[in-house]
């Protein structure tokens, strides 16, 4: 019977308070102002850059499509890897128009140790890179590869996640939003067993961006 009137008791708060709604307690307590100080340089690339190693991701920086292209053969060579996948194909005419040879069969996914995909924005005060479903190379682009390459363009450049989830906003309809939308921060790292840090445990061993300071036109979105 104790149980019941406790049960009535609760019932009756909600019902009186779902027939009186009370005002915020706290009607001014959502600001719009910023939390968070602006970076030390007033240049949100080397902001970007500065907080994406603290998390032992690697930061190319690029003036142009050429230098970016110049750069990212060199890294290839370096690790003497001829295996790239890319799924992506406004990617993959880029790297074509380049003289980079990229895999596009997705049947060779499972072989991949290299990938290369975009990104949705860049978040300069994490150091983090936002990623959706709705970009070609699926969610495996961004998991699957041992060593993963972002690509990004200087209108993708954000300050905060606030800016970034605005942005997705503005690129897709309130309709459209992806059904996935994912924030990396550095490569993949664990430390649940025995509380030591292994790398790569979920995903990639390495991360790197190549930046590329100039914008690039975005791409309409169907609705």
């Amino acid at each position: 019977m104790e149980e019941s009137t406790s049960r009535e008791k609760v019932l009756k708060a909600v019902r009186d308070a779902l027939v009186n709604p009370m005002d915020p307690p706290y009607p001014n307590e959502e600001k719009t102002d910023d939390a968070y100080a602006s970076p030390e340089s007033e240049f949100l690339e080397i902001a970007f850059a500065e907080a994406l190693t603290k998390v032992s991701g690697n930061f190319v920086y690029n003036s142009n499509q050429d230098e970016f292209a110049k750069n990212l053969k060199s890294f290839l060579d370096s690790r003497n890897m001829d295996s790239l996948h890319c799924y992506e194909p406004d990617l993959q005419s880029i790297l074509n128009n380049n003289g980079i040879f990229c895999i596009n069969s997705r049947e060779d996914f499972k072989e991949c140790e290299m990938g290369i995909t975009t990104c949705e924005f860049l978040i300069a005060r994490l150091g983090s890179i936002m990623v959706s479903s709705k970009q070609p190379c699926g969610r495996k682009g961004f998991i699957f590869p041992s060593i993963h390459i972002v690509v990004a363009w200087r209108n993708q450049l954000v300050f905060d996640l606030k800016d970034a989830l605005s942005g997705l906003k503005t690129k897709y309809s309130e309709r459209n939003i992806p059904s996935m939308v994912s924030v990396i921060t550095g490569p993949s790292r664990t430390a649940d067993i025995e509380k030591t840090l292994v790398m790569g445990a979920h995903g990639p061993e390495e991360l790197i961006v190549f930046f590329l300071d100039e914008d690039e036109s975005t791409p309409q979105v169907d609705e």
